[in-house]
């Protein structure tokens, strides 16, 4: 019978959930969707001092925008941490781990040593064998694991291959501190397991942890899971992905206007390929994710492959509705004011004329501001450069062309400014452009005809009186 596949997330609340964080959530919860397992949370908070306020909640955040759920409750590692315990305990009645009595200037003599010699720096096992009837008064001990001196450790990894380590390159790691409490690489080990995890996804900063660890979970005895470690993320130049670059929390593109579909569909891209698909819905990515897919080399962070992408999902994948209710709140915050219910409405099929030139969502609200504006209008400088005596006198008289028009829509308007254009003897770009810059108080916009419907035929004629000689 085939196991229940079964993938954890596990980030240490030191921060927001920053972007290669979750891109590693992201591939594990396709993994476990493809397969038709679970995908598990958990939180690494063994190590206290390191604890953020507010972190885990901006973790929980930032998977819920992304739509990255959950299954089960989420656990808490240092909640754990009596089991953890009672695993290093089994080990040390079993002989394969042992206190460890050295002291700090023991270590650092140690370290200092392997330095000068060139050695690998760590723990020389000088308390692997001793009796703790030797052990110095005052020092309170460690617990150390009994790691195997011989031989070499393999990993089998999904993307990096067979993985090899010489067993001398590896020291006796630290289980439990002198204070009792486990770390990390014990933690992690002991949660995995009793989680039921099957696939362990993670950033390849962790393939040496993988031999740790595996040595680990072979002296107590357990299965191995799969290993698949992840090459890093990178900036446009090469270099390991920092702030500058895009390694921000997932709330900070958020807040930059992007759409957390466009944000996935980016994601799986970093380092995962099916053929030569660029875009793709969420039901493909799970239907086409696998382990197979991820490259060894490190993926490049591009912000205007993003900018396309998001582009692309506000023209073509999001409803009219979904982004008047995303914008709404930005529009209110730069009016200053709530808009109404029937100004919302206005902006549904509106939206048709605004997405095709926004690359976010906050360029597509502040695009839409001037429908809900204050009269007079505000002119940017092009607009104001546009609004010549001249172009004054053609905004006058359409004004009274507009005036009498026997129907306000887009047919109607057009075709009466049509008529008024000809018979000024005027292209009709010489008359569009002061009636953009008066009713928009900007040079670019959606079709005349359309801002004119949407305002109404009252408050057009009112900004364009505003602006005419």
């Amino acid at each position: 019978m085939t196991k229940k596949v079964i993938t954890r997330f596990a980030p240490s609340p030191t921060g927001f959930l920053h972007i290669g964080g979750a891109r590693t959530a992201l591939f594990n919860w396709l993994f476990a969707k493809h397969h038709g397992g679970e995908f598990h949370l958990r939180i690494e908070d063994t190590d206290r001092k390191r604890l953020t306020e507010g972190a885990v909640e901006a973790i929980h955040e930032g998977m819920a925008w992304l739509g990255l759920s959950h299954d089960g409750d989420v656990i808490s590692q240092f909640e754990q941490r009596d089991r953890h315990v009672e695993v290093a305990q089994k080990l040390l009645a079993e002989g394969k781990a042992y206190y460890c009595y050295c002291s700090p200037e023991e270590l650092t003599e140690m370290r200092e040593k392997a330095r000068a010699e060139g050695k690998p720096i760590g723990y020389d096992g000088r308390w692997r064998d001793r009796d703790p009837s030797e052990a110095p008064e005052g020092i309170k001990p460690v617990v150390r694991f009994k790691s195997p001196n011989e031989g070499q450790t393999v990993i089998h990894d999904k993307v990096q291959g067979t993985v090899t380590v010489e067993n001398t390159q590896l020291d006796d790691m630290i289980l439990l501190r002198a204070d009792g409490s486990p770390t990390y690489m014990l933690s992690v080990v002991v949660d995995d397991h009793d989680m039921g995890v099957t696939h362990v996804i993670r950033g390849d900063d962790h393939l040496t942890n993988a031999a740790r660890q595996a040595q680990l979970i072979e002296a107590i005895g357990w299965d191995l899971p799969v290993y698949a470690h992840i090459p890093l993320i990178h900036g446009p130049d090469g270099a390991k992905l920092s702030k500058r670059h895009g390694a921000l929390g997932v709330e900070a593109y958020r807040d930059m206007g992007y759409l957390p579909s466009a944000l996935k569909n980016y994601l799986v891209r970093l380092g995962w390929a099916h053929g030569d698909d660029e875009i793709f819905s969420e039901q493909q990515a799970i239907e086409w994710f696998s382990l197979e897919g991820i490259g060894k080399s490190p993926s490049r962070f591009d912000f205007v492959k993003l900018e396309n992408l998001n582009g692309y999902y506000i023209r073509e994948a999001a409803s009219n509705e979904t982004l008047v209710e995303i914008c709404r709140p930005l529009i209110e915050k730069n009016l200053g004011r709530p808009l109404t219910d029937d100004e919302a409405a206005l902006l549904v099929p509106a939206m048709d004329e605004f997405k095709p030139r926004a690359k976010n969502l906050n360029d597509l609200a502040e695009s839409t501001l001037f429908l809900f504006a204050e009269r007079p209008l505000t002119m940017i400088p092009k607009a104001e450069k546009i609004l010549t005596e001249d172009a004054k006198q053609i905004l006058t008289k359409a004004i009274a062309v507009l005036d009498q028009a026997a129907a306000w829509d887009i047919e109607s308007l057009e075709a009466d400014i049509k008529a008024f254009a000809e018979n000024q003897d005027l292209k009709l770009g010489k008359v569009a452009q002061p009636l953009r810059a008066a009713l928009t108080g900007s040079n670019v916009s959606p079709g005349i005809f359309d801002i004119l419907v949407w305002l109404g035929k009252t408050e057009s004629l009112a900004r364009l009186k505003d602006q005419a000689a």
